[in-house]
């Protein structure tokens, strides 16, 4: 299957720190594709180069066979990706079905003199956008929720919030930075399955980072691996959770005999 993103050499400095350190990673279309890695090494900073929050000091990345350097955030959103992130950054005084309209923003048409003129061409936009809205909301599982205020709605239910706000953007990349986070087991089951169901429905390509290796190797068809901005390793759940060099960079050198899945999430608990 052909790629949809292609990262070769993304290089990014802060100073003296070199956090992503000439990382090369092709991700194919609609596939789940997973970066892992102890912290800081370079997870978010590496998502925060390929949504162009940060510049990148080296190498190139290619979206949808076309590159991405040098572009602002909101015209990669609207070539085509979107992403939420590791604390929710949902408009909390804003409506659920609002939030939703904010994504939805970067494919809009209408300018200001519409909107106050009340043209006809603005108003059946809105329309439509607002049918779009209700539609995401049903499918993230939150029907019936749209007037409640963001911040009021359950911890869960912000989650699958901020993902239906991105997918308003109507992304073919969606990048999830730690979805699961500050879940417990049954809501995380729950939001896996979900994302699957974005992948399978909607024909959209995840890439994701995320703490619960059960979760990963569950999900994930390929997985990268990050350790002090750079990749060590790559492959799919099972060449990943028997690899020394995985198992060393989340325990430490001397526990690579313990490979395996509860090696390393033993280790991703023990840093909680």
């Amino acid at each position: 299957m052909a790629s949809i993103l292609s990262a070769k050499q993304v290089t990014k400095r802060f100073g003296g720190l070199v956090a992503v350190d000439h990382v090369d990673v092709e991700i194919e279309e609609k596939s789940i594709h997973a970066i892992i890695g102890p912290n800081g090494a370079g997870k978010t900073t590496f998502f925060n180069c390929l949504t162009g929050f940060y510049p990148i000091d080296g190498g190139q990345v290619i979206f949808d066979g076309r590159p991405l350097m040098g572009i602002p955030p909101d015209r990669i959103t609207r070539r085509g990706i979107s992403r939420t992130y590791q604390n929710i950054r949902l408009f909390s005084n804003m409506t659920a079905i609002e939030n939703i309209l904010v994504g939805q923003e970067p494919h809009l048409r209408s300018s200001w003199l519409g909107a106050v003129l009340r043209l006809p061409s603005t108003v059946n936009e809105e329309k439509k956008a607002h049918e779009e809205a209700r539609r995401l909301l049903r499918f993230v599982g939150m029907g019936g929720k749209g007037d409640i205020v963001a911040k009021n709605l359950p911890y869960g239910d912000q989650r699958r919030l901020e993902i239906g706000r991105a997918l308003a953007s109507q992304p073919k990349l969606l990048l999830l930075d730690e979805p699961t986070a500050g879940m417990n087991p049954n809501e995380t089951a729950d939001l896996t399955r979900f994302i699957r169901r974005i992948r399978d429905e909607l024909g959209i390509t995840i890439l994701l980072i995320e703490h619960d290796m059960r979760m990963v190797m569950g999900i994930s068809e390929v997985i990268s691996v990050l350790d002090h901005g750079q990749k060590i390793a790559e492959g799919g759940p099972r060449d990943i959770q028997n690899n020394p060099q995985v198992v060393e960079a989340y325990l430490g050198r001397g526990a690579a005999g313990q490979a395996g899945e509860q090696s390393i999430t033993a280790a991703e608990k023990s840093k909680a």
